[in-house]
Protein backbone atom coordinates (compact mmCIF):
# COMPACT_ATOMS: atom_id res chain seq x y z
CA UNK A 1 0.00 0.00 0.00
CA UNK A 2 2.82 2.36 -0.88
CA UNK A 3 1.77 5.78 -2.15
CA UNK A 4 3.63 8.07 -4.54
CA UNK A 5 3.64 11.82 -3.95
CA UNK A 6 4.68 13.72 -7.05
CA UNK A 7 4.01 16.76 -9.18
CA UNK A 8 2.93 15.77 -12.71
CA UNK A 9 4.80 17.12 -15.70
CA UNK A 10 3.10 19.31 -18.25
CA UNK A 11 1.35 17.86 -21.24
CA UNK A 12 3.80 17.30 -24.09
CA UNK A 13 1.21 18.33 -26.66
CA UNK A 14 0.70 21.81 -25.21
CA UNK A 15 2.95 24.60 -24.04
CA UNK A 16 0.81 25.51 -21.01
CA UNK A 17 1.46 24.38 -17.46
CA UNK A 18 -2.14 23.70 -16.39
CA UNK A 19 -2.60 20.84 -13.90
CA UNK A 20 1.14 20.66 -13.26
CA UNK A 21 1.28 22.95 -10.24
CA UNK A 22 -0.52 20.64 -7.82
CA UNK A 23 0.92 17.64 -5.99
CA UNK A 24 -0.73 14.23 -6.35
CA UNK A 25 -0.93 11.27 -3.99
CA UNK A 26 -1.44 8.06 -5.98
CA UNK A 27 -1.27 4.50 -4.68
CA UNK A 28 1.12 2.05 -6.32
CA UNK A 29 -0.69 -0.97 -7.80
CA UNK A 30 -0.76 -3.99 -5.50
CA UNK A 31 -1.63 -6.49 -8.20
CA UNK A 32 -0.97 -6.71 -11.89
CA UNK A 33 -3.66 -5.72 -14.39
CA UNK A 34 -5.07 -8.53 -16.49
CA UNK A 35 -6.97 -8.81 -19.76
CA UNK A 36 -10.48 -10.23 -19.54
CA UNK A 37 -10.76 -13.22 -21.86
CA UNK A 38 -14.37 -12.58 -22.93
CA UNK A 39 -14.37 -8.89 -23.90
CA UNK A 40 -10.68 -8.05 -23.90
CA UNK A 41 -11.00 -5.29 -21.29
CA UNK A 42 -8.08 -4.52 -18.99
CA UNK A 43 -9.14 -4.98 -15.37
CA UNK A 44 -7.78 -5.17 -11.87
CA UNK A 45 -9.14 -6.02 -8.45
CA UNK A 46 -7.10 -3.26 -6.84
CA UNK A 47 -9.55 -0.53 -5.81
CA UNK A 48 -6.87 1.83 -4.53
CA UNK A 49 -5.59 2.33 -8.07
CA UNK A 50 -8.64 4.55 -8.67
CA UNK A 51 -7.75 6.95 -5.84
CA UNK A 52 -5.98 10.13 -6.93
CA UNK A 53 -5.77 12.91 -4.34
CA UNK A 54 -4.50 16.38 -5.21
CA UNK A 55 -2.90 18.89 -2.84
CA UNK A 56 -1.65 22.45 -3.26
CA UNK A 57 1.73 21.79 -1.63
CA UNK A 58 4.01 18.83 -1.00
CA UNK A 59 3.81 19.45 2.74
CA UNK A 60 0.02 19.02 2.70
CA UNK A 61 0.34 15.68 0.90
CA UNK A 62 3.01 14.44 3.33
CA UNK A 63 0.93 15.56 6.30
CA UNK A 64 -2.12 13.69 4.95
CA UNK A 65 -0.11 10.51 4.40
CA UNK A 66 1.42 10.64 7.90
CA UNK A 67 -1.92 11.43 9.54
CA UNK A 68 -3.51 8.37 7.89
CA UNK A 69 -0.46 6.07 8.38
CA UNK A 70 0.13 5.68 4.64
CA UNK A 71 3.71 4.77 3.67
CA UNK A 72 4.79 7.14 0.93
CA UNK A 73 7.60 7.94 -1.48
CA UNK A 74 8.26 11.48 -2.69
CA UNK A 75 9.35 12.10 -6.28
CA UNK A 76 10.82 15.55 -6.75
CA UNK A 77 9.86 17.32 -9.99
CA UNK A 78 12.37 17.84 -12.75
CA UNK A 79 12.90 21.56 -13.30
CA UNK A 80 13.42 22.36 -16.97
CA UNK A 81 16.35 24.60 -17.80
CA UNK A 82 15.35 27.56 -19.93
CA UNK A 83 17.41 28.52 -22.94
CA UNK A 84 18.22 32.16 -23.61
CA UNK A 85 15.98 33.83 -26.15
CA UNK A 86 17.81 34.76 -29.32
CA UNK A 87 16.41 37.26 -31.76
CA UNK A 88 16.17 36.26 -35.40
CA UNK A 89 18.27 39.26 -36.38
CA UNK A 90 21.17 37.90 -34.32
CA UNK A 91 21.69 35.31 -37.06
CA UNK A 92 22.87 38.09 -39.39
CA UNK A 93 25.06 40.15 -37.03
CA UNK A 94 28.34 41.42 -38.36
CA UNK A 95 30.28 40.40 -35.21
CA UNK A 96 29.00 36.82 -34.84
CA UNK A 97 31.15 34.35 -32.94
CA UNK A 98 30.76 31.74 -35.64
CA UNK A 99 30.93 32.58 -39.34
CA UNK A 100 27.66 32.60 -41.18
CA UNK A 101 27.96 30.49 -44.29
CA UNK A 102 25.71 28.81 -46.78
Amino acid sequence: MLARIYRPSRNAMQSGKAKSREWLLVYEPEEQKRVEPLMGYTSSGDMRSQVRLSFKTKEEAVEYAERNDIPYRIEEPHIAQGRPKIAYSDNFKYDRRQPWTH
